[in-house]
């Protein structure tokens, strides 16, 4: 079974949990956002400012790895044509049911993002990409795919990790420094593959800034904006209380 598959299981199981990324709008809120009032966030804390964001009336917006019905139906309500691309049945299914809960259309597309994407080139005008590819190895070829399915100044806002979460032992210690960096339990043996198996808490990845930004540059996307974020405080305090562990960037494909 390839790692993509496993973690897919364990977002289906995150779903069960009431992981707080897999609990839907509600419907206040979704009547707010066709109000007006609606913020959106791409790391854990800090609402992505609105002038990052293109028009949405009739904007062909891609949430890539971005099921759970958080964003998709704020952006629906906005006037956005929306596609969401997950790897989660459980999150999917909470796509579909929101649309048909608020009464909007959405194409909903299970798909594996370390695969070439299933769409044409040029197809959309923003992704909405929020932090996910900690889940996959090679993050090259996320952007490379970004960058093929935008239109020409079609814009990707995407949120991710600096890697410092993965330093440090999960004690409470926060300087029990645990491993070194980049993170890839790929490459750590068997014995930590299977302890990741059988908690099914699925695989995850720390990537460098050079991957991560330097990445979307190599892509041919041009980086407009970038700022800083912090977990909350509630899942990894004694990291947020020292160092921010989380960026946002906008780039547009020139």
């Amino acid at each position: 079974m390839r790692y993509t598959d496993i973690n897919s299981k364990a977002w289906d199981a995150y779903g069960e949990s009431n992981c707080p990324w897999t609990i839907p709008i509600t419907p206040e809120e979704f009547k707010k956002a066709k109000q007006g009032e609606w913020e959106v966030v791409l790391t854990p804390c800090i609402p992505v400012p609105r002038d990052w964001f293109p028009p949405f009336e009739g904007c062909k917006l891609l949430g890539l790895a971005s099921g759970g019905a958080q964003q998709m139906p704020i952006f629906a309500a906005l006037g956005a044509q929306c596609t969401v691309l997950d790897y989660s049945d459980s999150q999917l299914h909470k796509e579909r049911d929101v649309s048909i809960r608020e009464g909007y259309e959405i194409e909903i597309v299970k798909a594996d993002m370390t695969l070439p994407l299933p769409f044409e080139d040029n197809s959309f005008d923003l992704i909405f990409h929020p932090v996910s590819n900690a889940f996959i190895e090679d993050v090259q070829h996320v952007w490379d795919e970004c960058y093929r399915v935008l239109r020409p100044g079609g814009v990707l806002l995407a949120g991710f990790g600096n890697g410092i979460s993965y330093l440090f032992a999960e004690d409470g210690d926060p300087l029990k420094v645990a491993v070194k960096l980049p993170y890839n339990p790929l490459r750590l043996g068997e014995e930590e593959r299977r302890r990741i198996e059988e908690s099914n808490e699925g695989y995850e990845f720390s990537h460098t800034m050079e991957e991560q930004v330097g990445g979307q540059l190599k892509a041919g996307l041009r980086l407009t904006h970038l700022y800083e974020d912090r977990d909350r405080p509630e899942d990894t305090p004694f990291i947020s209380d020292y160092i921010p562990n989380y960026a946002a960037t906008r780039a547009v494909k020139p």
